[in-house]
């Protein structure tokens, strides 16, 4: 009997694309790796403060609650930003996007009413005319060839 094959695992080749998109990646791996040693590096300065520096905590904790005023800032900062934007496009929407909508709906219902005409008026008077000349034409057939067998 013939050995059946079996399929193979598909070999990746590393492409232009492939390498590019690896090397697109990596600063945003990087950042997170740094923050996340930034951070552990914090946890363990307050952790050596609290034990070895116990006089130190409170300048430790003026300097987080100062940190979080500013964080505090900067995120209405960034709510205020986000609310102009949200205006600004809602404003876009209702001034430039509705109209043009309601201009295309305007020609969609022009084009349906030519579209109607044009069948009415054009295409049915020309399929009336077409099959009835087919009809005669397949009489003038028939009757041809029914001469020809006498």
């Amino acid at each position: 009997m013939a050995e059946i094959p079996t399929p193979q695992p598909p070999v990746e080749t590393l492409s232009e694309n492939n390498v590019h998109r690896s090397a697109r990646f990596s600063p945003w791996i990087v950042a997170g790796i740094f923050f996340v040693v930034v951070f552990l590096g914090g946890i363990g300065f307050t952790i050596y403060t609290l034990i070895f520096q116990p006089a130190n905590i409170a300048l430790l904790r003026d300097v987080v609650i100062i940190f979080l005023a500013f964080e505090s800032i900067l995120g209405g900062l960034m709510l205020v930003l986000l609310l102009i934007q949200l205006a600004r496009l809602t404003s876009l929407i209702q001034d430039e996007i509705k109209p043009i909508l309601d201009s295309t709906n305007d020609t969609v219902h022009t084009l349906q009413g030519t579209t109607k005409f044009l069948s009415n008026n054009l295409v049915d008077p020309v399929m009336k005319a077409s099959s009835s000349f087919a009809a005669v034409r397949e009489a003038l057939s028939w009757l041809r060839s029914g001469r020809k067998g006498r």
